[in-house]
């Protein structure tokens, strides 16, 4: 049976909890679909990242590649459509480091990579489950930009740019909504079993797409 690489990011900044963990977490060591579930979690910090990420794709070699991570504030699952070879953010990182205008990736890496993940596959099947879902045109220029971006070129640089490989942005569940300043807009949000079902019909979209 082929395997799914899965990852999940750690809590980060004022954020108590992540989302994405617990459903990597939850899939791990799951039969979803076509796919064996090797979940792993990812620090907040690109460079860890980086490592830990390829370190991944190494042992794995895994069929199909879908990294997830918090936004909070969407108030809906969304797969990114592009990544772009550019770190640039102001809330420090959880090493406590802040970027502007770095690279992504290595020298004389594209500017850019698409996603190779069948997109459409996946919202309709999240209509079809129940759940409201769409593409983002971008990732932001944070970490999940940056793990995005370097999966797809790990990937093409490794021959095997034809491995379905997208990166999930999941809503706030309730612990990081309880957590969110009183004086700000509700944070909309999900709960964790809702959010993973999402990742795991996102999964299953690849049946017979792959």
């Amino acid at each position: 049976m082929p395997t799914a690489l899965l990852t999940g990011f750690e809590p980060f900044h004022t954020h108590p909890d992540n989302p994405s963990a617990n459903a990597a977490r939850a899939l791990h060591g799951l039969q979803v679909g076509d796919w064996q579930i090797e979940s792993a979690l990812l620090p907040v910090e690109p460079h860890a990242a980086a490592q830990q990420l390829t370190e991944a794709l190494d042992r794995t070699q895994p069929g199909a590649v879908l990294l997830t991570g918090l936004a909070a504030g969407r108030p809906q699952v969304t797969l990114e459509r592009v990544a772009v070879n550019v770190m640039d953010f102001a809330i420090p990182d959880n090493a406590g480091q802040t970027y502007r205008d770095q690279p992504a990736g290595p020298a004389g890496a594209p500017a850019a990579y698409l996603s190779t993940w069948p997109l459409r596959a996946t919202l309709a099947a999240w209509r079809a489950a129940g759940l409201p879902g769409h593409i983002s045109n971008t990732a932001g220029l944070y970490v999940c930009n940056f793990v995005l971006y370097r999966a797809l070129h790990h990937l093409a640089q490794g021959g095997r740019a034809g491995v379905p490989c997208a990166f999930m942005h999941v809503p706030a569940n309730p612990a990081v909504a309880l957590a969110w300043p009183e004086d700000r807009p509700p944070l909309p949000y999900l709960p964790d079993a809702e959010i993973t079902r999402a990742v795991r019909v996102a999964l299953e979209s690849l049946n017979g797409n792959s």
